[in-house]
């Protein structure tokens, strides 16, 4: 997946001062373009269907229907843009939830104007904002050694066992956070076979992105 040439993004915060920011420095981008502000997720799917963005920059805590139930309802579309979490803490449950929905990754309110619009860029190009070291830390905060954790670990490994064996293995090159380069360079085989073999493993799973293979990896306890 590459880049759109002018990367569409909607705006959804509740705080007008928060938009009014990330306006100014997402403005400030050539390829970047706000097309439309929600403060409310109740708006998004409208907003959505009305503007077509690249990209939805999304808060997770709001009034009436969260950041969190607005991501989960948008990504069950066809066709739906990527989404960008924007959070005040890393290890916030709702971050994880957001990113078990869909979300292609997160960036904290407080992240650099320059990093927030390379995080625009990367998602809009298919690649996941989220270091492997941080989805541990999410995992291990919310729900080590809990029942659902051991229901979900026995999930994970059911899904990965549909998997082939060199599938197998790039999925758990991708749980460690390795590039499609990377990846193909460790297990012998081409970039176009890497990425033939994670469509595979998303259309399998049915996942939408690899953030989300990266978890089941992480939940199976296979991520080395």
């Amino acid at each position: 997946m590459n880049a759109p040439q002018v990367i569409r993004v909607l705006l959804v915060d509740d705080d007008p001062l928060v938009r009014s920011g990330l306006r100014l420095m997402l403005g400030g981008a050539a390829d970047v373009e706000v097309v439309a502000e929600a403060t409310d997720g109740a708006d998004v799917p409208g907003l959505v269907a009305q503007h077509s963005p690249d990209v939805v920059l999304m808060d997770i805590r709001m009034p009436g229907i969260d950041g969190l139930a607005a991501t989960e309802t948008l990504r069950k579309r066809q066709d739906a843009p990527e989404v960008l979490v924007l959070t005040t803490f890393n290890t916030d449950e709702h971050v994880l939830r957001a990113l078990r929905a869909g979300a292609a990754g997160f960036v904290l309110k407080d992240t650099p104007p320059q990093e927030i619009v390379t995080a625009v860029r990367k998602v809009a190009a298919g690649e996941p904002v989220l270091s492997p070291a941080v989805t541990q830390q999410l995992i291990a905060q919310v729900s080590e050694g809990t029942p659902i954790r051991d229901t979900r670990a026995d999930r994970a490994r059911a899904q990965l066992a549909l998997l082939g064996d060199r599938e197998r293995e790039v999925a758990v090159a991708v749980g460690q956070g390795k590039s499609n380069a990377e990846i193909a360079a460790e297990l012998y085989m081409s970039v176009p076979t890497v990425k033939t073999h994670v469509s595979r493993i998303l259309a399998k799973l049915e996942l939408n992105n690899r953030v989300q293979i990266a978890l089941v990896v992480h939940d199976a306890g296979t991520a080395g």
